[in-house]
């Protein structure tokens, strides 16, 4: 069967493997202690040009916002989100269950504005209300859209103008650069902080978050321990990331899934089928007769993103690091 569902289904590049197996027999000191997670904090903070930069490193993405989120603000403080954010539709309210609101706003491309965070924050006012201190965006969003860097500049902007933190959510950071959006160094300029993705994007697992302002670095590794989110074999997480980051390997794997994915667009434009929004990025949402996607699902893996009602079904297909041309095509040819 062909998979299309998701970006980290797969194992591990080859590259990732290689070193895991390489030094699996070594004896480091635990709780990302060891040499190869200060090799790859040392990796990031070059990349991002940032050398007072804070790097943490986690396992999966919804614990590293859980806990980014928790350690940054007052129990009265709240979020800033667009309605289609990972926080608010994927992550079973891990947000809200350490006492802080998420203020999700309409959003159809997935991309929130510097009017939609103004509008946000003017709404609540007083102490009767939660108190809006923090903008989560996503880069990719969830919809693969792309913020590009005139755009994080404007929230940048908006932001210092209110009093709010920047976060960038990175799960797809890869695919997101690739595609024309702002790199490494911006990321670290213009965000408080900012996660780095390695789980969808050829790491077995792995979240690298970068914390740019001093302000939020001291005493993060205690919210990490309250929230369980030290790893004791922590090396597994630093050599991972220093093997995917040395060398471009992660930007090119982030390309070739953003590659396919246009080969897919393309063929799909070509048999005339409409998209649910222009995702320059890994994620691709056709509009699929709803008889079509019954039959598509005995032969492919996908998800389903939302019924249009008109007989129509919205799906998401996402190609991955390991994903072919063969397989794009194959999945092209069913569509046929």
């Amino acid at each position: 069967m062909l998979n299309f569902r998701n970006d980290y289904s797969a194992g591990a590049h080859p590259a990732v493997m290689e070193a895991l197996c390489r030094t699996n027999l070594e004896l480091t000191p635990g709780y990302g202690t060891d040499s190869y997670c200060r090799e790859a904090a040392d990796l990031i903070r070059s990349l991002c040009g940032a050398p007072e930069a804070a790097v943490h490193f986690f396992t999966g993405g919804t614990q590293v916002n859980k806990t980014a989120l928790a350690a940054f603000l007052r129990p009265y403080e709240a979020v800033i989100a667009p309605a289609s954010a990972h926080i608010c539709v994927h992550e079973s309210g891990a947000i809200e269950q350490d006492g802080h609101k998420v203020l999700h706003l309409p959003a159809p491309d997935g991309k929130l504005t510097p009017e939609a965070v103004r509008g946000a924050v003017s709404a609540h006012s007083g102490e009767h209300m939660v108190l809006p201190r923090l903008v989560y965006v996503s880069n990719t969003t969830e919809l693969g859209t792309v913020y590009s860097r005139a755009e994080l500049e404007a929230l940048r902007a908006v932001c210092g103008e209110l009093g709010l933190y920047l976060y960038c959510d990175g799960a797809r950071l890869g695919c997101a650069i690739d595609a024309g959006g702002a790199g490494f160094a911006d990321y670290a300029a213009l965000c408080d902080a900012f996660t780095i993705g390695g789980t969808k994007n050829g790491l077995l697992f792995g979240e690298a978050l970068v914390i740019a302002n001093p302000a939020l670095q001291p005493c993060f590794r205690h919210c990490m321990k309250q929230q369980g989110a030290i790893l004791a074999k922590g090396r597994l997480l630093g050599v991972q990331f220093a093997a995917i980051l040395d060398g471009g390997l992660y930007l090119s794997l982030a390309a070739h899934s953003n590659a396919l994915a246009r080969r897919l667009t393309e063929g799909l434009r070509a048999l005339g089928i409409p998209l649910l929004v222009d995702s320059p990025s890994n994620q691709v949402f056709p509009l699929l007769p709803d008889g079509v996607v019954e039959r598509l699902a005995a032969h492919a893996a996908f998800e389903i993103q939302q019924l249009s009602g008109d007989g129509r079904t919205c799906v998401r297909f996402v190609t991955g690091w390991s994903t072919t041309e063969a397989e794009v095509d194959a999945l092209l040819a069913l569509l046929q």
